[in-house]
């Protein structure tokens, strides 16, 4: 069968877990984590709660603090280990629709949104589609989104976020950020616009589904400046930490919101009120032991080893633009050819 199975799959693998792999952002895996992500297949934990896998329970404690520490968010924010930042901002964004609901006087978790205070998003027009994914999936809607231009390099400003904030000042708001935007690399200016959401009110994620691993690297976490204010974040394991898929991660500042949004009991389950129940702060209940693997990728490396890897590979991309870009823009058969770097 599983020979069979290796000749079925056969003309149809990407070589997208290779370093001459250039399509997408899509990372490779790391010796270590993938061997890591063998062990957690093999011991096949369900990882929702203390009670069914002890083991990995912890390791997502352990994991989630080196992780906020690499990245540079607060100690205190809360963690969840999910499939991809596609989840993680549905989790962030639902515990921003519960805090912000709640200001209001409305229990979404109880009454839903019929007859709820309208949400509204901002965010940049370079947003990514995972936003609105995740904003359809919450039932605000896509009407909800109200996209904002960009400077030249793709970055949102003060000016049209503050207008926007004006117009919609009797509403209930979330402000969407990027770090390190997908097709352009744009990180908004976190310490200019954080406080000005802040001051009207508005709650602030950060999508930093690749870029925000910038924070790792003392060259590059310039770029995150001010970041660490924010009120959620989103991020992958399965980009820059060469996770194997599938891994993400989201961050949030107020624990009780986030808890609020995601916990549920019931008489089956077994609850420890000594730990951290991983079920109390993800949308799924049964699956995979995520942490194991981020354990593996963090520890392995290290601190600096990862800095090295993030540097190294803006090094390699810098290197393949510059180069691109200085070709005289004809094939080797002598065919003028368009080439932008």
């Amino acid at each position: 069968m599983l020979d069979d199975l290796v000749a079925d799959m056969a003309g149809g693998i990407l070589g997208s877990a290779g370093g001459r792999f250039f399509g997408w952002v899509i990372g490779g895996a790391l010796p270590a984590a993938l061997a890591a992500d063998w062990l957690t297949a093999a011991w096949d934990q369900n990882a929702a709660s203390y009670a069914c896998a002890p083991a990995e329970t912890v390791i997502e404690e352990v994991t989630g603090a080196w992780l906020k520490e690499l990245l540079g968010l607060p100690p205190t924010a809360s963690v969840a280990f999910v499939s991809g930042s596609q989840m993680a901002h549905v989790t962030a964004l639902a515990a921003a629709r519960h805090a912000l609901l709640a200001k209001q006087g409305w229990d979404v978790e109880r009454y839903g949104l019929m007859g709820a205070p309208a949400l509204r998003i901002l965010s940049s027009k370079e947003r990514h589609g995972s936003i609105e994914r995740a904003v359809r999936l919450l039932g605000l809607g896509s009407d909800s989104v109200i996209d904002l231009p960009v400077d030249h390099q793709g970055c949102l400003q003060a000016d049209p976020l503050s207008h926007a904030l004006q117009a919609v000042a009797q509403q209930p708001v979330i402000v969407v950020l990027q770090a390190g935007d997908l097709n352009i690399g744009a990180y908004d200016p976190f310490a200019d616009l954080i406080p000005l959401a802040h001051a009207a009110g508005a709650w602030v994620h950060v999508d930093g589904a690749f870029g925000l691993w910038a924070a790792a690297s003392p060259t590059y976490r310039h770029l995150l400046a001010g970041v660490a204010a924010a009120d959620s974040w989103a991020t992958d394991g399965h980009k820059w930490l060469n996770v194997p898929y599938d891994s993400g991660y989201v961050f949030v500042a107020d624990q009780e919101a986030h808890r609020n949004a995601m916990t549920y009991t019931a008489p089956y389950t077994i609850r420890n009120a000594q730990v951290r129940e991983p079920a109390d702060w993800n949308p799924e209940w049964s699956r995979r032991g995520r942490g194991v693997a981020t354990y593996a990728a963090i520890r392995h490396p290290g601190r600096r080893g990862i800095a090295e890897l993030i540097e190294r590979t803006c090094q390699y991309a810098h290197t393949l633009v510059m180069q691109i870009g200085a070709l005289d823009g004809r094939t080797s058969s002598g065919n003028p050819r368009s080439i932008r770097a």
